[in-house]
């Protein structure tokens, strides 16, 4: 499997915020998000090929019970399921940080963290090309792919947010793949790569979880060690 990169860390976005987590970052992605802050794992994907064994091993080297495999899109790379069964046999509890675009096939995970592609996330032809953007839009929301993930596994709802029209689809997703989910289960979470970005849009953010009763979510790494990779 090709591995962008392994590091130590603390988890930054969603309900384990705070908690040392080791990361594993595949390399290879089957959408293309404008504001994507990784694009060394999915635009111009890089990264070494790695056995299982190999990857396991560097996971070992810390002192943390907690992995996450992100990417990237880590349900698209070969061999993901073999991981997550090497690292939970090893007593890891497994985040799989996914856009929810490719079905669990019973993965070993202990938190689905799923985040659904808004609108905002499609790249301009400029950018992507006309290819890249079609494809992007028939991929980004698989709402029977989501609910599947919902219906087997502990699971946290997180959509980057932008500006204020992107509310008006999350209630229509919701509704249609995720009936009766608590709503403290459904993340917001303020789009931007420096902390002046996401101060700008967090106000109305926390706005919009107290009227609705959704969480909101933090991106700590950025507050603590910026925009940069192995943090």
């Amino acid at each position: 499997m090709r591995i962008s990169e392994i590091f130590y860390s603390i988890q930054g976005e969603g309900e384990l915020t705070g908690v040392p987590s080791v990361f594993v970052r595949t390399s290879g992605c089957n959408l293309r998000c404008a504001w994507c802050d990784t694009p060394y794992a999915s635009w111009n994907p890089e990264g070494e090929e790695m056995t299982v064994e190999q990857v396991v091993l560097e996971v070992l080297k810390h002192p943390a019970s907690h992995v996450v495999l992100t990417g990237g899109e880590p349900m698209v790379t070969k061999g993901i399921h073999d991981l997550a069964a090497a690292l939970k046999a090893a007593g890891k509890h497994i985040t799989i940080e996914t856009a929810g675009t490719v079905a669990p096939a019973g993965i070993a995970c202990d938190l689905a963290s799923l985040s659904p592609k808004l609108a905002n996330s499609t790249p301009s032809e400029e950018k992507a090309g006309a290819a890249w953007v079609e494809r992007h839009e028939k991929t980004r929301l698989q709402p029977d792919v989501i609910a599947e993930w919902v219906q087997h596994y502990d699971f946290q709802l997180k959509f980057v947010v932008s500006g204020s029209e992107d509310w008006a689809e999350i209630p229509e997703l919701t509704d249609l793949a995720l009936n009766g989910v608590p709503r403290h289960k459904i993340l917001l979470m303020p789009e931007g790569t420096d902390p002046e970005t996401l101060a700008l849009r967090r106000a109305w953010i926390l706005d919009l979880c107290k009227q609705f009763g959704f969480r909101y979510c933090p991106r700590l790494h950025i507050d603590l060690f910026g925009n940069t990779r192995g943090t």
